[in-house]
């Protein structure tokens, strides 16, 4: 016989699993959250879940008799500032300031809150980013500048996708197709852009870096179907973006035809210490981070920049990155120590800076630009050692310092 209060509580952990999903939570730090959270509440619990579906099986502990739910659900997007306030949502129902009652309506309320930040701010956001990257890169200052503007076509069209309700799945490959077009008329005017560049600095926020680091995360914590439809969601992602860019630039060749790029001065090396707090303020408006985690994320971008920078002069340019992923791992759990909050919030800033700065992406754009097609035969090997430093040195931080928080 469930109790009174069975329903309540079965209703709470499943809004609460539904709204962490969809703030881009993944499946190792879920099902640990829901597993704490069902335990409060004096239920036991088993949980499932992927980035398309969720299967939850609650009962109480007297009874054998168990309830399953299976929910489908879309592959979450990352929005920081929501996680952090689901997170203190719990926090307040842990404490006795809130009631389970009152939990589970201000958490339906937080499902259905706004994006925290205009489309106008957003779009510069867009374009900040491409132009911050393609500094990170050592590109020109012409690049930088067409990088921008790119950037904010992207967003344009993203706009564009979603109020025309048109299939999502078309944007990844849209957009580098448009950038690729837009990079081929450019360079008749200005053959000083380098286009592999402009091309890859405005779509880098489709880029699957980070998903493709946290499906391995998923691996790695032995959650095999999570990690696995998130590391292939992410090859997809990839091969749709070189498919798009590859087309774009055919056909910019048969519209504007082939003009011989002319090499221009790259901005000078202090520039790389403007582009990596530049970038990481970007990411606070497109992961949409509450404004007062903003300098923690910044930090932690500089921390892992400068710990990869450090890894690189003894261990070389892809193992360097697992110094600089185990000092961010353990700024970010300190930061989750000092605050109370998810060691997420911080966390996903500094793994975002550290796989730009690798040469994965100087290979990719050799790739893509034709100059070395030999290069696809090592950007295999390299990329999977890159992502597998990074996700090592994580593992290694949790280890060296544990986080407090399961979020």
């Amino acid at each position: 016989m469930k109790s009174d209060g069975f329903s309540q509580k079965r209703d709470f952990i499943l809004e609460l699993g539904k709204a962490l999903h969809q703030f881009g939570t993944p499946a190792f730090r879920l099902e640990a959250h829901l597993n704490n959270v069902t335990k409060f509440l004096g239920l036991d619990g088993y949980f499932l879940l992927s980035p398309t579906s969720m299967t939850f099986s609650l009962w109480e502990h007297a009874e054998t008799e168990q309830q399953n739910y299976n929910i489908r659900v879309h592959p979450g997007e990352l929005d920081l500032g929501r996680l952090a306030e689901a997170d203190e949502l719990v926090e307040e129902l842990v404490s006795g300031s809130k009631t389970l009652d009152e939990a589970l309506t201000s958490l339906r309320q937080l499902t259905r809150k706004p994006a925290p930040y205009s489309q106008q701010l957003t779009m510069l956001a867009f374009g900040v980013s491409a132009g911050a990257f393609a500094m990170l890169m050592r590109a020109s200052w012409i690049d930088i500048m067409f990088s921008t503007l790119a950037g904010l076509m992207v967003y344009c069209l993203i706009v564009l996708v979603e109020r025309k309700g048109l299939n999502s799945e078309i944007l990844e490959p849209l957009s580098s197709i448009m950038a690729a077009l837009f990079a081929a008329a450019v360079s008749v005017f200005y053959p000083e852009i380098y286009s592999p560049i402009v091309i890859l600095s405005s779509i880098i926020v489709f880029i699957p870096g980070l998903a493709i680091t946290m499906g391995l995360k998923d691996l790695a914590a032995r959650h095999l179907t999570s990690g696995t439809a998130r590391v292939m969601d992410g090859i997809m992602c990839l091969f749709k973006l070189y498919f798009g860019t590859t087309l774009g630039m055919a056909l910019g060749a048969q519209i504007f035809g082939s003009v011989e790029h002319v090499n221009a001065p790259a901005v000078p090396e202090w520039t790389l210490w403007l582009a990596v707090p530049t970038l990481s303020m970007t990411l606070v408006v497109i992961f949409k981070s509450r404004l007062k985690d903003a300098p923690w994320g910044v930090l932690s971008a500089i921390v892992a920049f400068v710990g990869s920078l450090l890894g690189t002069v003894y261990l070389g340019d892809s193992l360097g990155l697992f110094v600089g992923a185990v000092m961010t791992g353990m700024y970010s759990n300190i930061y989750s120590r000092i605050t109370n909050a998810p060691s997420s919030v911080v966390l996903l800033h500094g793994v975002v800076l550290l796989v730009p700065g690798s040469k994965a992406y100087i290979t990719l754009n050799e790739v893509i630009s034709g100059e070395s097609m030999m290069a696809l035969s090592d950007l295999g090997p390299q990329t999977f050692l890159i992502f597998m430093s990074i996700t090592a040195g994580l593992i290694f931080a949790n280890s060296l310092i544990p986080s407090r928080k399961t979020l």
